[in-house]
């Protein structure tokens, strides 16, 4: 008997049987209609555009190539947060902004994360309304999280100053439901955001570590560095070092990680008002500098309440990501054509061969603003065709202009 593989239009349509969600939270809250919250989701509404507008009196400019890739700054700078907050995962600069804004009146609420009691990745949404609260939402949680389901206590208790710390779909959703429904209306809310790429669905992250690290249970921090390694901090304090041509095979499948992530068009959190992380800052030893990046005159605010904590550095640029952005991204966009088929699993190239190619990379690779902008570029090109692929019918909701700019600077096609 004669078996056909399936087609690959089939394959697809079986792929897009998944509704995109990134479980923000919102559609959780009971207090208000769920529909309401639902007419929010960026899903549906879209990436950036007409709440790009809004928020700046303008979208960006594609012929300024900055702000094609990182979106609209006031300002932009490298710091560390002088000393490092006590078990931050980098320096310590937003659970700092948070807590200066509780205790100095700014705002009257953090909606946050903590760590579950059942497994330390995995995120509980918390409305911190002490020093402690605040302090305990310490380190990422790379998982998707519901965020959003804190504005509902936020709501019953009548708090009017709200600080939201969130991934860019927290923010697109938080931004379109307080300018659509009444709730949120009278409430003064600052945005602090988080760069967010390649979540995972909680019941697959031990699965992803344990293929990463040689103890997956012992991990609490995560990162893929500029030095082309991805650094597993253990609770020991011990850093596990894998380089990223080292990881699994199986790693490299789209299906790894959340739909919604791979349909994510602003990485970089265009919509906070501040977005603070680590992927356009140089990596310098132990000083586990930051990238600050202020949007909005609320974001300076923010800003201003640890200024005079910060340890500023310019950024810095070096290298050119160009080739290895086509490279990264054609690879991938034939690897996610090829998903109907088995893949290999297991390591393309052994541990210490991997951190060879590491070191050299390290030495000769772009490095600073130019890893921020290979990172980021990549990701749109992989998640454009990702949705070409998997959502062919969301195309033109989902995908901002400046995408179609970012694709032929590359000479990929739309």
């Amino acid at each position: 008997m004669n078996i056909t593989l399936p087609t690959l239009a089939a394959q697809t349509k079986e792929a897009r049987k998944e509704t995109l969600c990134s479980a923000c939270g919102l559609c959780q809250i009971r207090t208000w209609p769920a529909k309401e919250s639902f007419q929010s989701c960026v899903f549906e509404l879209g990436w950036l555009g007409d709440a790009e507008r809004d928020l700046h009196g303008r979208e960006r400019n594609p012929d300024n190539p900055d702000e094609l890739t990182f979106g609209i700054t006031q300002e932009r700078f490298v710091a560390a947060l002088k000393p490092a907050l006590d078990g931050a995962q980098w320096s310590g600069i937003i659970t700092r902004i948070a807590q200066k804004a509780f205790e100095s009146n700014l705002v009257e609420a953090v909606a946050t994360l903590h760590r579950s009691k059942v497994d330390y990745f995995l995120p509980e949404p918390v409305l911190a309304q002490s020093t402690d609260e605040i302090l305990a939402a310490k380190g990422n949680k790379p998982v998707i999280s519901p965020v959003l389901k804190s504005l509902e206590v936020a709501y019953q208790k009548g708090i009017k100053r709200l600080l939201v710390i969130g991934a860019s779909c927290h923010i697109h959703v938080l931004r379109d439901f307080q300018k659509r429904f009444p709730y949120l209306a009278d409430v003064e809310i600052f945005a602090l955001g988080i760069p967010c790429v390649d979540n995972i669905k909680p019941k697959k992250l031990r699965w992803i570590l344990s293929r990463m690290s040689k103890s997956h249970e012992t991990v609490r921090h995560y990162e893929f560095m500029q030095d082309f390694t991805v650094h597993l901090k253990h609770e020991n304090g011990e850093i596990e070092k894998v380089p990223y041509f080292s990881l699994p095979r199986e790693l490299s499948r789209s299906d790894v990680f959340a739909p919604s992530c791979m349909s994510c068009f602003d990485y970089l959190n265009s919509l906070a008002d501040l977005t603070v992380g680590y992927v356009g800052a140089p990596l310098v030893g132990e000083e586990k500098r930051q990238w600050v990046l202020v949007r909005t005159e609320k974001g300076k605010t923010l800003l201003n309440l640890v200024r005079d904590e910060l340890q500023r550095f310019p950024e810095t640029r070096q290298g050119d990501c160009t080739n290895a952005v086509k490279q990264s991204a054609t690879m991938m966009i034939e690897r996610m054509k090829q998903e109907h088929l088995p893949t290999k699993t297991g390591r393309r190239i052994p541990i210490w061969f991997g951190k060879m190619m590491a070191k050299v990379m390290s030495k000769i690779g772009f490095k600073g603003t130019e890893f921020a902008r290979y990172s980021v570029d990549f990701h749109l090109i992989r998640n454009y065709y990702f949705v070409k692929l998997r959502y062919p019918e969301k195309l033109k909701t989902l995908v901002p202009k400046h995408v179609y700019a970012v694709l032929a600077k590359y000479g990929f096609e739309a």
